[in-house]
């Protein structure tokens, strides 16, 4: 059961920012197997078990983050990932360009939410013309985005619009990509076992967009 984070998972991303090598890994190894991976793994499976159990319907899987980079992407930054996470998505080769809801711990902070990693264009030109054809779907969901605080709204934009719809549509009209963010710094949460319900409630919450961008997906398959 997971039971918090803490200073030494904290103190662990910084070292390893700054010692990316194999020598400080391997020294530090069971520090990250105790307080970065475990916990992490543990928080995972918490909130999918509780958030699966809640929606029985919803053909979720979860998947956490290895610290080990892409060997074929390291571009000179080292082999390991300051950085870490897990989500909740559906299972396919394809899950990036699809919704998913997502924790991530780093440095000086953490964050979740939901997004498309690597929405395609075609997903968002779709995006565009629903809000052009029944405005109203839409609207309705950015009326009570706007009413919130938890949430940002972020995601690429392009550099051309590509179109000047009324608001609060116009924040969510020209965007690549879309990302749906609460980022916070280290706090009392992060720390206690509290930070399951508050993902839970955040996942809830954020569940409406989800079933929107999940549906506006599967339309073009």
């Amino acid at each position: 059961m997971f039971q918090g984070f803490s200073q030494a998972t904290n103190d662990f991303l910084w070292g390893i920012r700054f010692n990316n090598e194999r020598p400080w890994f391997e020294a530090h190894k069971q520090t990250y197997l105790d307080h970065v991976q475990t916990p992490m793994r543990q928080l995972a499976q918490e909130v999918y078990e509780k958030f699966s159990a809640r929606h029985e319907a919803l053909p979720l899987m979860v998947r956490v983050s290895r610290i080990y980079r892409d060997a074929r992407r390291l571009y000179g930054r080292g082999p390991y990932k300051s950085h870490l996470w897990f989500s909740l998505r559906m299972a396919g080769d394809r899950w990036a360009e699809r919704p998913v809801l997502w924790f991530e711990i780093y440095p000086a902070g953490y964050a979740y939410g939901m997004g498309i990693y690597e929405a395609k264009p075609a997903t968002m030109a779709r995006f565009r013309q629903d809000m052009d054809e029944h405005p109203q779907t839409m609207m309705k969901l950015a009326r009570a985005f706007q009413k919130q605080t938890r949430f940002r709204l972020e995601g690429e934009e392009y550099k051309r619009a590509k179109g000047h719809p009324q608001p609060p549509l116009d924040q969510w009209y020209n965007r690549k990509t879309i990302d749906l963010t609460c980022q916070r710094e280290i706090d009392a949460l992060l720390y206690s076992p509290g930070l399951v319900e508050e993902l839970l409630d955040a996942f809830e919450e954020l569940l409406p967009y989800y079933h929107y961008f999940t549906a506006l997906c599967s339309r073009g398959e």
